[in-house]
C-alpha cells in the first residue's frame, strides 16, 4: 500500500492509446488473418505448433532453391559489374544472409580491382550508382569521384540524367551513404530530391511506387526486413526478374515471418504473465512495437533467443520510462533504483507497490540473460547490461527532478543526460550479447566508453523523438525537451530550431556511415547493429511518434508480421 503522503502526490498521468495488435497476436499464439500460400499448399495459422510445422515445411521447400541461387552466385563471371548487381539483388530480396561469407569474399576480391571495374559498357549513372552503393553498404569506401563524369563544367549534375528515372533513383540511394566532406554526394542528394517526384509521375506504376517509397524512407534509413518487403513487390513486376530467385525470396520471407509471429506471441505471453495491464495501467502496452525494434536489429532466424530477450528489455525500458515520466514519485522510484542495484530477489521485500511488479520483471529477465550468457560462454557481458540499466534509470531520475523543479537546462546539458535516456546504451549492449563471441570484452568496453557511432546514434534517437513528441508531452507536467531547451537558450523560433536539428541529424547520419567503413575498430557486424537501430528510429519517428501513437507505424508492422507474400 502507498503511504498517505504519496497517495496525495499529483501524478502527471498521460493518456495513451490502447494496444491495437492484441487481436492479431494473442498470448496463446492465435493469429487472425494469417494465411500462407506455398507452391502447392495453403496453411492456415492457428497456433504455435502449426506455425512450427509451416516453418519446417517452408525450410524444406527453400533448401533446393537456395543451392541453385548459391550456384548462380559462385558461377564464374566475365562481367564483374553484373556480379555486383546480382549481389545487390540478393541483399534487396532479403536472402543474402544465407550466403554471407560467399558474398563477403566475392566483394572483397572485386573491390581490390575496382579501379578497372567500369568499362565503356558500364559508364551510366544507374550502374555506377548501384555499384557505389553496394560497396559502401558493405563497408568498402569507394571514392565518390566515380560520379565526376556525370557533372558539367560548373560542377552540377547534367540535366540529361533526368531522362533516366532508375539512374536518378539509384543516385539518390547512393548519396545517402555519404560521409563528411563529400560535396559531390551532397549535390547528388539535392539534385535527385528535387527531381524524383516528377519522374515518378512519368514512370510505370511499380517503378513509381519504389521511387515514392524511397523518398519516404531511403534504403540506408530503412530497417532491412521492411526494405525487403517493399523490393519484393517491385522485383516481381520486373521483366528481367529471375524466377528461381524470386520464388526463393518469397518463400523465405514467409518462412521467416512465421518464426517472427511465434516470437511476438511469446512476448504477448510475457506481458500477460506479469499482469502489466492490470498492475501498471498507466504504462503503454506496446510489445509488438517493441518487438519491431528488436527485429530491426537482427531479423535472421539464428538470433531468435536474443531477439526475444531484447524485446523484453525494450518493453521494460518503456515501462520504466512511463514510470519516471508519467506516474511515479521520487520516493517510490528511488526505492526501485536501490532495489535494482542489489540484483537480488529479496530486494522485492522492500517494495510494496507497482515498483515491485517492475523490479520482479527486471530480475526475471536478468535471470534469463544470466542463464543464456552462461550457456553461450559470454558471461563476461552480463555486468555491462546491468550497469547500462542502472545508468538508464539514474538518468530517467535526473530528468524527473528537472521536471519537478521546473528547471530548463541548456541544450548541451540536456543532451548530456537525454542522449542516455534514448535507451540505446542498454539496447546495444543486449544486441552485442546477441551477436555471441564476436563481441568480446573489449567490444563491451569500447561500447561503454561512448564511441563516435554511439554519440551519433543517441543524437538521432533523441532529436527525432523530441521533434515529433514534444508537443504531446508538454500537454502534461513534463521536463522540457531538446526543442524547448534550444529555443530558450538561443532565443529562436520552433521553426528555426527544427531546421538546426535537421542539420544535426544529417551530420549524425554521416558519422554513422563513416564509422561503418573499413577498417573498423570493432567487428563490422557489431556496428551494423548501431546502423539498424538508427534505421528503426527513422521508421518510428519519420512522421510522428509511431511508438506512442501506433497509427503512425501500423501499416509497416502489418506488412512485416501479419501480411504474407502471395506465392
Amino acid at each position: 500500500m502507498l503511504c498517505k503522503e504519496e497517495c496525495e502526490v499529483f501524478r502527471p498521468n498521460a493518456t495513451f492509446s490502447k494496444n491495437i495488435w492484441r487481436d492479431q497476436f494473442s498470448p496463446n499464439g492465435d493469429l487472425d488473418l494469417v494465411i500462407f500460400h506455398t507452391l502447392s499448399t495453403c496453411y492456415s495459422q492457428t497456433g504455435p505448433d502449426k506455425q512450427s510445422q509451416v516453418f519446417d515445411s517452408l525450410t524444406k521447400e527453400i533448401d533446393p532453391l537456395k543451392e541453385k541461387v548459391k550456384d548462380m552466385l559462385m558461377a564464374s563471371a566475365v562481367d564483374l559489374v553484373e556480379k555486383v548487381k546480382f549481389i545487390d539483388t540478393l541483399v534487396r530480396l532479403g536472402v543474402s544472409y544465407h550466403l554471407e561469407k560467399d558474398i563477403e569474399n566475392q566483394l572483397e576480391t572485386i573491390f581490390k580491382s575496382h579501379h578497372n571495374l567500369f568499362t565503356d559498357n558500364h559508364r551510366d549513372i544507374n550502374t555506377t550508382s548501384i555499384v557505389f552503393r553496394v560497396f559502401r553498404q558493405h563497408g568498402f569506401k569507394m571514392s565518390c569521384d566515380v560520379f565526376n563524369e556525370f557533372r558539367d563544367s560548373d560542377g552540377k549534375f547534367k540535366e540529361t540524367l533526368m531522362n533516366d528515372a532508375r539512374g536518378m533513383l539509384n543516385l539518390y540511394e547512393a548519396a545517402h551513404l555519404r560521409v563528411h566532406g563529400e560535396y559531390i554526394l551532397e549535390e547528388a542528394l539535392w539534385f535527385t530530391r528535387a527531381n524524383l517526384k516528377p519522374l515518378a509521375n512519368k514512370s510505370s506504376p511499380h517503378l513509381a511506387k519504389l521511387i515514392m517509397d524511397a523518398l519516404d524512407q531511403p534504403l540506408n534509413k530503412c530497417p532491412p526486413r521492411l526494405a525487403v518487403r517493399s523490393y519484393l513487390s517491385f522485383y516481381e513486376e520486373e521483366d528481367t526478374r529471375n524466377e528461381t530467385l524470386l520464388q526463393f525470396a518469397k518463400l523465405d520471407f514467409n518462412r521467416v515471418q512465421t518464426l517472427h509471429k511465434q516470437e511476438i506471441c511469446q512476448i504477448a505471453r510475457f506481458w500477460d504473465d506479469h499482469k502489466f495491464s492490470s498492475e501498471l495501467p498507466y504504462a503503454r502496452e506496446r510489445y509488438v512495437e517493441a518487438y519491431t525494434w528488436a527485429n530491426s536489429v537482427f531479423y535472421e532466424p539464428r538470433h531468435t533467443l536474443w531477439r526475444i530477450i531484447l524485446t523484453k528489455i525494450v518493453v521494460l525500458v518503456s515501462i520504466l520510462d512511463d514510470s519516471f515520466d508519467a506516474y511515479g514519485t521520487p520516493q517510490e522510484l528511488q526505492r526501485l533504483i536501490d532495489a535494482l542495484k542489489r540484483w537480488e530477489i529479496d530486494a522485492l521485500d522492500e517494495l510494496q507497490d507497482y515498483t515491485r511488479v517492475i523490479c520482479k520483471a527486471v530480475l526475471d529477465v536478468l535471470h534469463e540473460i544470466d542463464e543464456l550468457a552462461l550457456k553461450e560462454g559470454i558471461s563476461y557481458s552480463v555486468p555491462y547490461a546491468k550497469d547500462a540499466l542502472i545508468g538508464l534509470a539514474g538518468n530517467y531520475q535526473a530528468e524527473m527532478m528537472w521536471c519537478r523543479d521546473g528547471y530548463v537546462p541548456t541544450f548541451e546539458k540536456y543532451m548530456s543526460v537525454a542522449t542516455k535516456t534514448s535507451t540505446y546504451d542498454l539496447a546495444l549492449t543486449i544486441a552485442f550479447m546477441g551477436m555471441g563471441k564476436i563481441a568480446g570484452k573489449d567490444a563491451f568496453e569500447w561500447l561503454r566508453n561512448e564511441p563516435e557511432i554511439m554519440k551519433a546514434l543517441n543524437v538521432i534517437g533523441h532529436l527525432m523523438d523530441d521533434i515529433v513528441s514534444h508537443k504531446f508531452e508538454q500537454l502534461r507536467e513534463h521536463c522540457s525537451s531538446s526543442v524547448e531547451c534550444y529555443m530558450k537558450q538561443h532565443g529562436v523560433s520552433e521553426k528555426a530550431t527544427l531546421k538546426d536539428f535537421g542539420k544535426m541529424l544529417e551530420d549524425a547520419w554521416k558519422d554513422v556511415n563513416e564509422e561503418c567503413m573499413r577498417p573498423t575498430v570493432v567487428p563490422r557486424d557489431l556496428l551494423i547493429r548501431h546502423l539498424n537501430y538508427a534505421r528503426v528510429t527513422y521508421l518510428f519517428y519519420k512522421h510522428g511518434d509511431g511508438y506512442t501513437h501506433p497509427d503512425y507505424s501500423k501499416h509497416d508492422i502489418y506488412a512485416l508480421f501479419v501480411d504474407p507474400i502471395l506465392i
